[in-house]
């Protein structure tokens, strides 16, 4: 599985992720492949970074379905703008990466089978498999290691003089104890427009 963390703090978005890839009871360390998590995209206001957890198929799937969209039609501002995107990029999913939009014959939406996280100047946002959109106001996780790097970063985030260290924190302790978890760690960064 994975750990992504992303933390808003001081003027600053920093989004960190471990670097293991499992398959089934096999790992493959950063030795055995160079596993990359975070992936930038330019969109009609600047630049995002993305991370998803699940299938690895995701990564590759999602990297090509944002770079084949013009840059002006990816708009990641606001959690409306963010749901609009999607919900336009969901049958492009279907229809060129031949997604599997159902996951259960009772659920009430088709899936987009994700679950990612986007950093940008406008802050964190979590984007789930029915497109819904949740803004984060301080720091959130995805994979795996989650609670592990949840609890990690509420402890330290008070007291934390960065982002990237609080972020730093949540994937130490995920590598720590989620056994889907391993360094190095990457971390990428960006100015937010408004410091809360």
């Amino acid at each position: 599985m994975t750990t992504v963390v992303a933390v808003r703090k001081g003027g600053q978005v920093v989004m960190s992720a471990d670097s293991l890839v499992t398959f089934g009871d096999t790992r493959l360390s950063h030795r055995a492949e160079a596993n990359r998590k975070l992936f930038m995209v330019n969109d009609a206001a600047g630049q995002s970074i993305f991370a998803l957890a699940g299938a690895a198929a995701h990564f590759l799937v999602l990297q090509h379905a944002l770079a084949a969209q013009p840059a002006e039609a990816l708009r990641f501002g606001s959690k409306d703008e963010i749901f609009r995107t999607f919900t336009l990029l969901h049958p492009v999913l279907k229809d060129s990466f031949f997604l599997q939009p159902k996951e259960d014959e009772h659920e009430p939406y088709e899936s987009s089978q994700f679950t990612m996280l986007l950093a940008n100047s406008s802050g964190i946002y979590g984007i789930y498999s029915y497109r819904e959109v949740f803004e984060f106001k301080q720091f959130w996780s995805i994979g795996s290691g989650r609670s592990f790097a949840l609890g990690a970063m509420h402890a330290v985030y008070d007291k934390a003089r960065s982002a990237r260290e609080v972020a730093e924190a949540g994937v130490a302790a995920a590598c720590e104890f989620d056994r889907n978890s391993a360094g190095p760690v990457e971390t990428l960064s960006l100015k937010l427009k408004v410091s809360k």
